[in-house]
């Protein structure tokens, strides 16, 4: 399933660089720049976020979880093992959604590799730990419906492809809190440098985020059956 799942992010990247901009009129060089640098936030978080705790709890359903927890392997590495995994398969979509939109609206990037590097890694590390502490924590049915509206709100609710000026006020203190936006602008600050800036707070918000889905995770796998 490996192959399939990259191609289908890669598809998922192209859309969003692509589809999102047949929305907006008359599309202008910083409107494109943000929405294609919002693209890959987008991505990594929505596999995070969606498909992770929905491929868990089809494993919680059909045993496979199960028979997991099992193996004489500590906890941590299964968790570590589980993470690389799903890296590997989400950070492609990093490259591919940069590409499409260079080709799709000629943009001139300044990447700052270590910020790129740093944010895609601790973006998708920080989705995916969240995503399958929603899944080892709620019943399966329920990680599922939850993934589900995960993905709305990520991808109209939240300001990855549009500014967080046109949310209300207090769903911008909100977001304040939450870790997709902090994902979203640091990985932008890594793509255009010269435009955006990475923030301190954004680190914290996304540490603490992470540690959180770690933590939780790891608990819920240690609890015996």
């Amino acid at each position: 399933m490996l192959p399939l799942i990259v191609v289908v992010q890669g598809m998922l990247a192209a859309g969003i660089v692509v589809g999102f901009g047949f929305i907006i009129p008359d599309i202008t060089d910083a409107t494109a720049l943000f929405l294609s640098t919002g693209a890959p936030a987008m991505l990594l978080l929505t596999i995070g976020l969606v498909l992770v705790p929905q491929a868990v709890a089809r494993m919680r359903t059909d045993g496979t979880f199960e028979f997991m927890r099992s193996l004489p392997v500590p906890r941590l590495l299964m968790l570590a093992v589980e993470l690389t995994v799903w890296s590997a398969i989400a950070l492609p979509g990093v490259a591919i959604g940069i590409l499409v939109a260079q080709l799709r609206y000629d943009l001139s990037l300044a990447i700052d590799w270590g910020v790129l590097i740093a944010a895609a890694v601790l973006v998708t590390v920080m989705a995916t730990a969240i995503g399958y502490a929603i899944a080892v924590t709620l019943q399966p049915m329920l990680a599922q419906l939850i993934s589900q509206v995960l993905v709305f709100f990520v991808m109209l609710f939240s300001p990855i492809t549009f500014p967080a000026s046109q949310l209300p006020e207090w769903f911008q203190i909100l977001h304040d809190y939450l870790p997709i936006q902090a994902g979203a602008d640091l990985l932008r600050a890594g793509l255009a440098s010269q435009v955006y800036e990475a923030g301190a707070r954004d680190v914290i918000v996304l540490f603490i985020w992470c540690v959180a889905g770690v933590a939780i995770t790891l608990r819920a796998l240690m609890r015996r059956k």
